[in-house]
């Protein structure tokens, strides 16, 4: 082979890999709608990265705290970042040349027989050098591996942020719950005191012969109904509060009843679909995902193409350990290597695929995860428009029922309706007043998801490029 073929084999081999890899993917459009369509005129501003203290709420503020400080799954989120901090430094340091250095001492026999001439049959050989290999990064193969490595860093950056943002949010609405369920509790220790009021009114008219057993029968069953309720509320809430300790990293975590009301909500303007491929730290995440894997698909491609090392040695080398440090005990070494693949039965074009497929699946991944931000924030906006119109609805219900529980008794008392309608009148004010607690504390669950869906004022870290 003449001197300019070897000189040519590089480039055709490059070539020949390229043309095998195809074309780098690229990254897909996300279309997104303009605006919201429960959203207001005004545009909103970033939330702060405190949001849930805009609430007011002392004691959830320091459960959050304790969260930020002893979460397993936040602490699983962090060692993940280190790990990828690691790999980027190792991703970076295949840039540079590896020096070692190598002391040795052998000792030898050779064959007299052999049909050399041997002025010495047994020698000792003192050895001290320093060595070094170093690829020549000819087509940027080691600088995509770094880059691919430092986006996966963010990626886990921002994987950290989004398990943060969903601890705080689902500990916000946990707590929440938790407080409707001692309001409700509340609202039922009012009506079992009324509810053992009219018992005793109905035993005192079933004694006087004014009242039958049946009315007595009817006044117990309810009111067991209601303390059987009571329990299955408490229940619940020891549940809830389970949840909690798990989440703020305080297992048996203990809470006291609190039916203070809940607290008003906040204005929280949604801003732009656009916003959210900023503003979310999951949407950030893949974002970065893909473009790591971009970058690995370069990477693999020009795995393929011819590898250019650089090796070399220098060092001292002598029989006698007093002779070792003498110039003429010098010795060196240096040359190129050049390593082209000719044959590999497609391993290489398989692994290109195969990275191709994975970039592929970032790709699709990245926009899913866009489509699902501005889902979440459609569906917030939507729960936070209709339960308020169900709130005004259940508001007028309460203060019917409360009218027709208040008629009901006087005509019991009367004599003109028997004690069922009281009891039906009871129960429906009790209904009424259960469901607008409930879809208040709904209310406050949808405006923490839109928090939530909004990125809650997340603040990530950059890597270092």
């Amino acid at each position: 082979m003449t001197r300019a073929a070897l000189l040519m084999l590089p480039a055709v081999a490059a070539l020949l890999a390229a043309c095998a890899g195809g074309p780098p993917p690229t990254r897909p459009p996300v279309l997104l709608p303009p605006a919201y369509a429960d959203a207001g005129a005004e545009p909103g501003a970033v939330l702060a990265a405190d949001w849930w203290k805009a609430y007011r709420e002392s004691a959830l503020d320091a459960l959050v705290d304790q969260a930020l400080a002893a979460n397993l799954d936040l602490k699983l989120a962090a060692a993940r970042v280190d790990e990828a901090a690691v790999a980027v430094t190792l991703a970076r340091s295949a840039q540079w040349p590896s020096i070692g250095l190598n002391t040795a001492v052998t000792r030898s026999r050779s064959s007299l027989l052999n049909g050399q001439p041997i002025t010495q049959a047994e020698a000792t050989t003192h050895v001290v050098s320093l060595s070094t290999s170093f690829e020549i990064d000819l087509w940027g193969r080691l600088r995509n591996a770094t880059s691919a490595a430092q986006e996966q860093l963010l990626s886990t950056q921002y994987g950290r942020d989004t398990v943060r943002l969903a601890l705080v949010g689902t500990l916000v609405q946990t707590w929440f719950a938790v407080r409707a369920l001692d309001l409700q509790q509340a609202t039922i220790a009012q009506q079992l005191q009324l509810r053992g009021d009219s018992l005793a009114l109905v035993q005192r008219r079933v004694r006087g012969g004014v009242a039958s057993g049946l009315d007595q029968a009817q006044a117990e069953a309810a009111l067991a109904a209601l303390a059987a309720q009571q329990h299955e509320l408490a229940r619940q809430r020891e549940l809830l509060v389970h949840q909690l300790g798990v989440l703020a990293g305080q297992p048996g975590l203990q809470l006291a009843a609190d039916a203070r009301a809940l607290p008003p909500l906040q204005a929280v303007p949604p801003g732009l679909p656009s916003e959210l491929l900023q503003r979310r730290p999951d949407v950030q995440q893949a974002e970065a995902a893909m473009r790591a894997s971009f970058a690995n698909f370069d990477y693999v491609k020009k795995s393929a193409w011819p590898v250019l090392a650089l090796t070399g040695s220098l060092g001292q080398q002598s029989a006698d350990l007093a002779d070792l440090l003498k110039t003429g005990a010098r010795i060196w070494s240096i040359g190129p290597s050049l390593l082209v693949s000719v044959f590999d039965a497609g391993r290489n074009q398989a692994r290109s695929a195969e990275a191709r497929a994975q970039a592929e699946q970032a790709a699709i991944g990245w926009q899913q995860t866009a489509q699902t931000a501005f889902r979440e924030v459609a569906d917030a906006l939507s729960n936070q428009r209709l339960l308020a119109a169900q709130e005004a609805e259940l508001e007028r219900q309460r203060a019917a029922a409360k009218d027709a529980q208040r008629l009901s008794v006087k005509r019991y008392d009367a004599g003109y309706s028997a004690y069922l309608d009281v009891l039906d009148a009871q129960r429906s004010e009790l209904d009424a007043e259960l469901a607008l607690l409930r879809v208040r504390q709904q209310r406050l669950d949808a405006q923490v998801a839109l928090q939530k869906a909004l990125g809650g004022g997340w603040q990530a870290e950059q890597a270092a490029r």
